[in-house]
């Protein structure tokens, strides 16, 4: 099987210091807990950010601020910005979106969650597939419902959204879609009849987190998510010390699975394709430093080079700089 992505949810919407002192708010603490999670063997980081209050933000600046710190410090890792979240106006979740990062998440469907209704009409998941499709970001298409899938059908249909998107089954969140093997099962079932190109991954929520990854790892997912985020807690007696302790204990989950932790180059759930020990990372020079960023696709083979001199999707007329890496 192919080596697992493993995601890092550094700091959600929800977990405040209060309920656990780890959990990094202000940008330089995103940073440094995404930089040990890096170390730690995390490839993907998934990002919300915080006004100091430790509400949830919508500021591209602070957005901004945190790719650039993980682009310095954890080269190659996924940025993954988050369009979704509580206490954030909707007409602001794409916001950063023009920052470009390598992936964002977009939910194609409304949900109960525990106090709330998580609103996603119809428009403003096509709004968001819009800009995703424009600035050459790859969607993490967020399930929390049946009806999802279906939604993200109708989104490639209508060509918003590539054939190949990164599939997450969030499972747990109460009031919406339980943590149950069979579900997860029914919801595969339909993946692979309505988007069989689709990667995937399934995230469960603080006391599920452990068994939905087991779930995903034996059915052979493409990644599996962990981090302050969903679950504040290693077990019943004791808060987690840190995203990098989280992100080992799902480390240890893929080993005991038969399986290894990817790497960026091996693994890029951000182009759809699966590298063979090289990638082609490209940037474009006439960017500034806080939104260069990898691009696609890996290198099928060992010195291909083909793209470069491709034309830049950020800027009409720049051209994307390429080198191999091993």
């Amino acid at each position: 099987m192919n080596p697992v992505v493993v995601a890092v949810a550094i700091t959600g919407s929800v977990p405040r210091k209060k309920d656990n002192p780890a959990v990094p708010i202000s940008p330089s603490e995103q940073i440094e807990s995404t930089q040990q999670a890096f170390e730690a063997g995390a490839t993907l980081a998934h990002i919300h950010v915080r006004n100091d209050d430790e509400t949830p933000s919508s500021d591209p600046e602070r957005f901004a601020l945190v790719q650039e710190g993980i682009r310095k410090h954890c080269p190659g890792m996924i940025v993954q910005f988050s369009t979704g979240g509580r206490g954030r106006d909707p007409s602001a979740r794409g916001s950063s979106l023009y920052l470009r990062p390598d992936m964002a998440s977009l939910s194609t469907g409304s949900v109960n969650f525990p106090t709330i209704v998580y609103e996603n009409s119809a428009a403003l998941v096509e709004t968001l597939a819009t800009s995703m499709k424009e600035g050459g970001i790859r969607p993490e298409i967020e399930i929390f419902d049946l009806s999802h899938l279906h939604g993200a059908r109708r989104l490639i249909e209508a060509g918003l959204i590539d054939p190949r998107p990164h599939v997450q089954f969030v499972m747990g969140v109460k009031n919406a879609m339980p943590a149950d093997e069979h579900v997860l099962d029914i919801l595969l079932g339909e993946l692979r009849r309505l988007i069989p190109k689709a990667t995937w991954t399934a995230a469960g929520i603080g006391r599920h987190q452990a068994e939905v990854m087991g779930w995903a790892l034996a059915r052979g997912a493409d990644a599996v998510r962990t981090g302050l985020e969903d679950n504040i807690r290693v077990d019943k007696t004791r808060l987690a010390a840190s995203n990098a302790e989280l992100v080992t204990i799902a480390g240890e989950a893929v080993a005991r699975h038969g399986r290894r932790v990817a790497t960026a180059v091996e693994r890029d759930p951000c182009s759809g394709s699966r590298g063979r020990g090289y990638c082609l990372r490209l940037t474009c020079s006439r960017l500034p430093s806080a939104i260069r960023r990898p691009a696609f696709p890996c290198a099928e083979s060992p010195g291909k080079t083909s793209a470069t001199g491709a034309i830049c999707a950020c800027r009409a007329g720049d051209v994307w700089n390429a080198v191999l890496e091993d």
